[in-house]
């Protein structure tokens, strides 16, 4: 019958540890199981993975094809709209709100809620993009959803708008770094 006071652990899990530098009766005496002399031998002397001595590593020497799409990945913090419960009802929920509440932390792209769960009263929501499910559970709520997105296109328009009604005169143009200075050449007879 097993008790506690004959629990054992299994044969071969647990094993005598390594004693390094504690002599020749050690069993690992002398150089401590780590040869004699060279880089790896001394302390802190690592070498790091895919190092090949100097040569040109093999991730270097094979072609690289092809086009991948990871460096312009946009990252999205996530919210779940059960997540929302935690604001009092006619709360504005925008960036700044999230981060006090630590609901979102880091750097991204923009917010996104997701439609996990739901919510139990109204809220005016301020995000970036949002799943048409938690936008239909806020909007049942009694909240809002107003998308962060649209604002900056609308923005970015009527700045290049206002820069079409300015004058031509009222834009200065580029002064060059190259003064023109007049040549005197002097007469031969």
């Amino acid at each position: 019958m097993m008790r506690l006071h004959n629990l054992r652990p299994r044969p071969g899990s647990r094993h005598r540890v390594k004693r390094l530098g504690c002599g020749e009766s050690s069993g690992h005496g002398k150089t401590s199981g780590k040869g004699n002399k060279g880089q790896k031998a001394r302390s802190g002397g690592s070498i790091r993975l895919g190092f090949e001595g100097g040569q040109m590593p093999l991730i270097r020497r094979l072609p690289k094809r092809g086009f991948n799409n990871a460096a312009f990945h946009k990252h999205y913090a996530v919210v779940n709209v059960s997540e929302l419960n935690a604001f009092k009802a006619g709360t504005v929920v925008d960036e700044q709100l999230l981060r006090e509440s630590n609901l979102i932390r880091g750097d991204f792209a923009g917010i996104k809620v997701l439609g996990d769960g739901e919510v139990k009263h109204d809220l005016k929501v301020q995000v970036d993009k949002i799943s048409a499910t938690a936008r239909e559970k806020i909007e049942k709520a009694g909240g809002t959803v107003t998308l962060r997105e649209a604002r900056r296109i609308e923005k970015t328009e009527a700045e290049d708008t206002s820069a079409e009604e300015k004058p031509e005169a009222a834009v200065a143009k580029p002064k060059s770094g190259v003064k023109k200075t007049k040549s005197r050449k002097k007469k031969t007879e």
